[in-house]
């Protein structure tokens, strides 16, 4: 099992820290389409510039970049799940079209019926989470050779149907409301609106390069090491103070494999309504209140790799 970083559980917590946190609760929409637009202007800028140099090693470098704020793309259809992007009756179709739609296999209103399942269930035998990451490739510690080939096994797409059939699966376990305007119709329209711009324009085959390829490789990657930074499975009935790891990114991790504080992912679970812009906040809280321990917190990505091959069985 992880070491637990939080002293106490959060039934526990003292009651004026958790009231200046409810105070963070909410909607945070300014940093949210920040990092929305930033998503999208680094993508079109690593494909334009790759463009321009054309070399394979920029192209290379661009499919990387592509596939990192692509997994933005994905967690900031996380926060819109817990409302936390935007609260109007558009709020789920504008993530749909600038982020989820993109993505192919994702929708705000489907994934909210894998992800609040797996909060309202966690770890038991209805969280749909544990149910499609328990088995051998979510077990660890590993060696380095096992890691390597997990890792080209995501780089290859093999895992791409496996993913979507296990999100499909435990998606229809639960059914979860949506509000607002968000007409099932706008999807296909769209992608077939895409489609037919691509083949106009005769850049279908720049989005072949830069868009499906990554997608279906780098990001398949990419996604794993988040899934593996957000939880320890395989534990069923675990709490979430011993399967949630504690992550403190120095600041060129965050540029390289940016996460929007995902790392934090323990306060997410204890202050689900918090967006992600508010977690660091909400990490001082906790460090100023005296309750993580410091011993317990992984400082960067390199120490948790590390505890993932070198941790005793």
């Amino acid at each position: 099992m992880l070491p637990i970083p939080i002293r106490i559980e959060k039934d526990a917590l003292p009651t004026d820290l958790v009231n200046r946190v409810k105070e963070l609760n909410g909607a945070k929409p300014a940093p949210f389409t920040f990092a929305l637009l930033t998503a999208w202007i680094v993508i079109f800028g690593s494909i334009g510039l790759a463009q321009w140099i054309d070399t394979w090693w920029a192209t290379l470098l661009a499919i990387f970049i592509v596939a990192t704020r692509m997994n933005i793309l994905g967690l900031l259809v996380h926060d819109q799940t817990h409302m936390a992007g935007y609260r109007h009756k558009f709020g789920d179709l504008i993530v749909n079209l600038f982020c989820a739609y993109p993505l192919l296999v994702l929708t705000v209103e489907g994934y909210a019926q894998v992800h609040l399942a797996h909060h309202r269930d966690y770890f038991s035998k209805n969280d749909p989470d544990h149910l499609r990451k328990s088995g051998p490739d979510w077990s660890f510690p590993k060696t380095r050779l096992q890691l390597l080939k997990l890792a080209l096994k995501d780089l290859s797409g093999l895992n791409v149907i496996a993913t979507i059939r296990g999100k499909r699966i435990a998606g229809g376990l639960v059914t979860f409301q949506r509000r607002g305007v968000n007409p099932k119709w706008v999807r296909p329209v769209y992608l077939l609106a895409i489609i037919g711009i691509l083949v106009a324009t005769g850049t279908w085959k720049l989005a072949l390069l830069y868009w499906l390829l990554p997608l279906l490789t780098v990001m398949q990657l990419i996604v794993r090491w988040g899934a593996l930074c957000e939880h320890e499975y395989n534990h069923e009935n675990g709490f979430v103070t011993d399967t949630t790891p504690l992550i403190e990114l120095r600041w060129w991790e965050k540029l390289i494999l940016p996460n929007l504080n995902f790392s934090l992912h323990i306060y997410h679970h204890y202050f689900p309504g918090l967006a992600f812009s508010e977690l660091p906040k909400v990490h001082q809280m906790f460090r100023d209140a005296g309750l993580v321990d410091d011993g317990a917190v992984f400082h960067g990505y390199g120490a948790y790799l590390k505890h993932l091959t070198t941790a005793s069985a």
